[in-house]
């Protein structure tokens, strides 16, 4: 309906009242002429019976009915009449004039014209029967001579048959006649009112234009008289909203004009005030880069003296001294380890501001980082006798990924201020798992110290750069006022957040939350619940030790007795019921209470064989009684509580007592404990390399096997299992890469503990640790490799310390020639551990190999095999990190670089060629 137009509506509210009245009163018409035609023929059949009613009566007296057929017949002539019949009074035709006569369906009631005649009307769907009764009456019955009929008696019955199609066809006619009556009113009606209609459509229509024009702009637009009061009104009540919105229209433009003056000139001023601030801008930009840089730079500069006094103070405190000098040694080194920190601090803040500083993805276990970095730093807490301790709940997963030495960095930041700013009570390091899903964990680490607090003005400066708590205080301790700001930036780095929590003179608590990578490829090799079935009594008097201790015991499956002192402890093992304890784990008692009371009863214990006992001493503990304990039965572990340390004591100390405890144990102990078993597996297409390392490796005490390519590798893993694997990177066929993921899938499929696995490579880029770290490497070494750095790396992973190479000056301490040579038998010497038979043979090696390498470099380059040109060169590179050619090395080295960085290296490709010929030609001569 709301789409309906005004012209609609009026016709609607006209024609559709009229049609409906038409309609009743056509109906209405029609009906009453129906039924005066009904009545006219219910008139005509009783004139027509009544008529014949006499003629009829007499011929019936007269017993000659006959007479009376002709005027029957003259009867049906009359209008509707359809047929006649006389019948006597048994019901019995005796005259009959028309067609057969039709069944009637019903009965009329009598009317009023025919009220005691005895007229009986009947009626059917087509015609209307009229039945009369034919009664002697004494007139009749004189004049006829019936003395034997009595008066009113009954003589016949006469039957008139009027037919409805007349008066059925005057009904249609004028049923037609209504409707064509009421049509052609609605008609007339429906154009009168169209007509009138757009004489209120046409001003309506004018109106809405104008107004449209006048939404457009068109505020000059003026509508005249519509012929109507309501629209006239209408027109003029538009004709002065439009005259007032162009009134309008033209002061908002003198405003908008004043405006936009208005907003150039002060555009034109903040232009002026943005170069002003852009010029501040980098200016401020420059003098911060300029101060980053400087920064950067006097810390390199302030750095390479202070190494230098750092390592001549360790060699000076080997040679004998007196104690005054010794003093002064050792207050010389206190001051430079401290200077040196200070560097790396403002070293590490200039990376932060400089956006340098790049977080590495490398797999860490998170219990050993966090008990390596309290054990770092709990000398300082032990001299001030500060208890540390560290809480990791169960559900914390250990096996991460992401860059634990900046982790670390952070958790001594904190710790350690926790400590300068406390002098009794605890220090108490809680990691716990706040959010997980597939692949990242979201930590919440929290250190929480008893120390002197912090008011609420200390804590809004307390994360500014080169701001400290107070003169007061930072005096006390020192620093430079970096440490919480490139904690904070680290953090924010990790996608975390830190807060703190404190009250002046209770303590802190500095929280904060990190978000990890889930990782497989630092998984806990420590076995699960090694010791179980064994019981353990603890007495341990600091309740954070306690709980810490607790904790670990239970995860290596140890059933615990508490008690809460010595004698009490003491007096349960002289009872039968402490048969059952098997190991003691004793905490060092409160600062100045003698230990001797403590060691009187572990040696006690050790000698009547009643159980084994671990003592957990500070690190600053120094009494000689200790080292005399017998090994066999007592262990003396420093604190804070270290898994590692406890579990390796208590199996020590357990498993003479039963040896199944062995086999429990995980197979890298057993190993461990016998430095020949140790097997190391060498991966490398080049022979001199191999020979090289398998000489080092078997000096220093392991078991080696070489293999030259990745594919021999698979096969010999698939038959047997080592400790550790050095796997160059690129080979020919399967690199290192590609043999370091078949060996990770292959020990993910079958179950078994991951083999440490050590990338050597002769040169590598700034990111290639990062992608050999990605494919499931441990570590990465470069080449040239000294026996020191393969020692240090298979303890590093193995645990297992291994002699030093005798017979010359290792790799690591050569100096490079200031000049490139083109044979340096000294060098050879050298990189050889002073082996001259050894050296020699490298040597032979690689000329013998030259010629071809030579022919495979100059068709890769002649075919533009970039690929097959880096496999060549990386080749000749590791085989010259082994012998005396420096200028072929150097030759090596840039070229490779080139073609990593996937730059043109024709120039570094021909001064390689020109380097293998003068070696050639040098080692023919010579």
């Amino acid at each position: 309906m709301n789409e309906i137009g005004i012209k609609t509506r009026i016709l609607l509210m006209t024609l559709v009242p009229s049609g409906l009245l038409a309609l009743a009163l056509g109906g209405y018409f029609s009906w009453q002429q129906l039924q005066d035609l009904e009545q006219q023929l219910l008139e005509r059949g009783q004139m027509t019976a009544e008529h014949l009613q006499g003629p009829a009566t007499e011929a019936l007296l007269a017993r000659q009915p006959e007479r009376l057929r002709s005027q029957l017949g003259r009867t049906l002539n009359y209008q509707d009449v359809r047929a006649v019949a006389l019948y006597d009074s048994e019901r019995r035709l005796l005259e009959h004039s028309g067609p057969q006569m039709q069944p009637t369906e019903r009965t009329l009631p009598e009317s009023s014209l025919a009220a005691g005649t005895g007229l009986q009307i009947q009626a059917s769907k087509h015609s209307t029967r009229f039945t009369l009764p034919l009664l002697a009456s004494p007139g009749l019955l004189e004049k006829a001579n019936r003395p034997d009929l009595e008066a009113d008696a009954l003589l016949g019955w006469l039957e008139v048959e009027l037919s409805h199609g007349n008066t059925l066809l005057r009904s249609y006619q004028s049923l037609l006649a209504t409707l064509v009556l009421i049509l052609i009113g609605l008609v007339v009606t429906g154009l009168l009112v169209s007509a009138m209609g757009r004489r209120i459509i046409g001003p309506v229509a004018q109106i809405n234009q104008a107004i449209a024009r006048i939404s457009k702009g068109q505020l000059d637009v003026r509508l005249a008289e519509q012929g109507s009061r309501e629209l006239d009104d209408l027109a003029s009540g538009i004709n002065t909203m439009a005259q007032a919105l162009q009134s309008a229209q033209g002061e908002m433009q003198q405003n908008v004009d004043q405006a936009i003056e208005d907003l150039q000139q002060t555009l034109e001023t903040i232009e002026v005030q943005n170069i002003e601030l852009d010029m501040a801008r980098k200016t401020a930009q420059e003098a911060n880069r300029i101060k980053s840089e400087f920064l950067a730079n006097m810390s390199h500069e302030l750095r390479t003296p202070l190494n230098g006094i750092l390592g001549f103070s360790n060699l000076l405190e080997r040679t004998e001294m007196s104690p005054r000098q010794q003093e002064y040694l050792g207050t010389i080194s206190k001051s430079a380890d401290n200077l040196l920190a200070i560097i790396n601090e403002i070293l590490d803040f200039s990376k932060i501001e400089a956006g340098k500083l790049v977080l590495e993805n490398m797999p860490f276990n998170l219990r050993d980082l966090i008990q390596d970095t309290l054990t770092m730093l709990a000398p300082a807490a032990h001299l001030k006798g500060v208890e540390l301790v560290s809480l990791i709940y169960r559900d914390t997963p250990l096996s991460l990924s992401g860059d634990q030495l900046r982790l670390k960095q952070i958790l001594s930041n904190l710790i350690s201020n926790a400590i300068k700013f406390t002098h009794e009570g605890s220090v108490c390091l809680r990691t716990m798992l706040e959010d997980e899903d597939d692949d990242q964990v979201t930590l919440r680490l929290s250190v929480t110290d008893t120390g002197v607090g912090l008011t609420p003005s200390q804590q809004k400066s307390l994360f500014k750069a080169f701001s400290q708590v107070d003169n007061s205080l930072s005096r006390q301790p020192g620093g430079t006022g970096l440490g919480l700001v490139i904690t904070k930036r680290l953090v924010e780095q990790m996608q975390g957040d830190i807060g703190l929590n404190s009250v002046a003179g209770e303590g802190s608590e500095f929280w904060l939350t990190l978000r990890l990578n889930k990782s497989s490829q630092a998984s806990d090799d420590l076995p699960s619940k090694p010791l179980q079935g064994y019981r353990v009594a603890v007495c341990e008097p600091q309740p954070l030790s306690q709980q810490a201790l607790i904790h670990c015991l239970q995860d290596l499956g140890l059933e615990i007795s508490l008690f809460p002192s010595l004698h009490a402890l003491n007096t349960a093992l002289a009872r039968t019921d402490g048969e059952n304890i098997k190991l003691v784990v004793l905490g060092s008692p409160p600062a100045g209470t003698p230990l001797s009371p403590v060691i009187a009863c572990m040696r006690e214990w050790a000698d009547s064989g009643r159980c084994q006992s671990i003592l957990m001493t500070s690190t600053t503990e120094q009494n000689e009684q200790l080292d005399n304990l017998p090994s066999a039965h007592c262990m003396v572990l420093s604190k804070p509580l270290c898994t590692r340390k406890l579990f390796r004591a208590a199996l020590h100390l357990l498993q003479p007592r039963n040896e199944a405890i062995s086999l429990l144990a995980d197979a890298g102990v057993e190993r461990r404990a016998n430095p020949d078993s140790l097997s190391v597996l060498c991966v490398d297409d080049n022979a001199a390399n191999l020979k090289l390392v398998e000489t080092f490796l078997r000096e220093i005490g392991t078991r080696v096997l070489t293999v030259s390519s990745g594919e021999h590798a698979l096969e010999v893993l698939r038959e047997q299992r080592f400790d550790l694997i050095f796997m160059d990177v690129q080979m020919p066929g399967m690199d290192g890469r590609q043999t370091t993921e078949e060996i990770r899938l292959g020990e993910s499929v079958s179950g078994q503990s991951p083999t440490p696995i050590i990338a050597l490579t002769a040169h590598a880029l700034a990111d290639e640790r990062r992608r050999l770290l990605k494919c499931g490497m441990n570590d990465y070494l470069s080449k040239p490799i000294s026996p020191d750095q393969l020692r240090e790396c298979i303890h590093k992973w193995t645990g297992q310390p291994l002699g030093r190479v005798t017979g010359g000056e290792s790799a690591a301490s050569s100096k490079p020639a200031p000049m490139p040579l083109v044979l340096d038998p000294e060098e050879s010497l050298r990189l050889a551990a002073g082996k001259e038979d050894l050296a020699a043979d490298m040597l032979d090696m690689l000329l013998a190999d030259l010629p071809s390498v030579r022919t495979r470099i100059a068709q890769a380059a002649e075919h533009q095999d970039l690929n097959e040109l880096l496999e060549a060169v990386h080749k000749l590179h590791g085989a010259t990190r082994y012998c005396g050619v420096p200028e072929l090395r150097q030759c090596c080295l840039r070229a490779e670089t080139r073609l990593k960085e996937g730059d043109s290296a024709n120039s570094e490709i021909a001064s390689l060629m020109q380097a293998i010929e003068r070696l050639l030609e040098t080692a023919s001569v010579e």
